[in-house]
């Protein structure tokens, strides 16, 4: 069983298909997850650095490491300078830390296919540090063939631009609008990219950066290893190739009518669901009816998001479902942290 300690990443991590025997949220001093979990039995702890009180300064995860086997965690790093930068990564390493990653993906790989020194020993800096230039990163850049910070056979399928395909699930469920509304509020901090698969929908938004391509077309754009794209959307549409994809969001518009629909043309898909990241769009739901909707399909939602106009510059339901996927520089507004609770015993007000 393995435990989770997030932060800024916990809408992410509560995502991983692994057993899990205690997740904490907050943000913690080193002592404290040490005195909590030195003597606490788990197979891995999947850590998101951001849980960790002042984790820019390398001092605070050597205290991490003295008190924990560190060969028993794993290390989701943020996209920050500072924790990019080689003499970070070179520490971690000189602390046995081999296991770390920018990729949510790579995590359920590294529980059964943990790095060893070999595996890292190329970004390890052999003696004094002092002279590295601590603002120029260690190439860790989506799309960069050396960014290797898991096995070199999963290298390309997990560290590599981002690909993340969006399916309608209900029909008109608005997954070409919604893709083409990620890429704007994307591309304001990120090189991204947005296709669409055996259409031409996306002609009409006179966008240079959407591209409709043909199924035969698709995998020599998401796996083009010298693409300089961060991220590349995919409205998938009906194309067989949504198999080939690491990341996928399932589109519901959740009324009754095109409920209905979508059950009488699959009647197995509540229980396919149930592994699907569902996202509602264009729903008029409440949180109460969000619940009442999870309870009767039997699956989590990830995001509910309103009727939006897509002519707007800004669409603050956009950002916080990109937030919530782990695009850090896509602050929401009103973004507020959660009391700290270790084991939840206190009961919120």
């Amino acid at each position: 069983m393995n435990v989770i300690i997030a932060n800024k990443y916990s809408q992410m991590l509560s995502n991983l298909k692994i057993d899990i025997i205690k997740n904490v949220q907050g943000e913690f001093e080193v002592e404290d997850i040490v005195n909590n979990f030195q003597n606490f039995f788990f197979n891995k702890m999947i850590l998101d650095i951001t849980a960790i009180v002042d984790y820019k300064n390398i001092a605070n995860i050597q205290k991490l490491s003295f008190g924990l086997d560190m060969t028993k965690v794993i290390l989701l790093l943020d996209d920050s300078e500072e924790v990019n930068s080689p003499s970070y990564i070179s520490e971690l390493i000189s602390m046995g830390i081999y296991n770390f990653t920018r990729n949510i993906d790579a995590i359920a790989y590294l529980i059964n296919n943990p790095n060893s020194y070999k595996d890292v020993a190329q970004y390890h800096i052999l003696g004094s540090s002092s002279g590295t230039d601590k603002k120029s990163n260690i190439n860790l850049d989506p799309g960069q063939v050396n960014s290797n910070f898991i096995n070199d056979s999963v290298n390309k399928m997990f560290m590599g631009t981002r690909v993340i395909a969006i399916k309608d699930l209900t029909s008109g469920a608005g997954a070409t609008t919604l893709t083409y509304m990620m890429k704007k509020a994307l591309e304001k901090e990120y090189k991204v990219l947005a296709v669409e698969v055996d259409k031409n929908d996306f002609m009409f938004f006179n966008d240079g950066d959407l591209r409709s391509v043909s199924s035969a077309e698709l995998e020599s754009i998401t796996k083009n290893p010298n693409s300089d794209y961060e991220i590349i959307l995919v409205d998938i549409n009906e194309s067989d190739k949504i198999t080939t994809m690491n990341e996928v969001l399932h589109i519901i518009e959740p009324t009754t009518i095109k409920l209905n629909k979508m059950i009488r043309l699959d009647r197995m898909i509540l229980e396919k669901m149930k592994s699907y990241q569902i996202v509602l769009n264009k729903s008029m739901l409440n949180e109460k009816d969000v619940q009442e909707f999870e309870y009767e399909s039997r699956c989590k939602t990830f995001d509910n998001l309103p009727y939006l106009d897509d002519k707007a510059e800004k669409n603050e339901p956009i950002n916080r479902l990109l937030y919530k996927m782990g695009f850090d520089k896509m602050v929401p507004g009103g973004i507020e942290k959660k009391p700290t609770k270790w084991f939840g015993i206190v009961k919120d007000e």
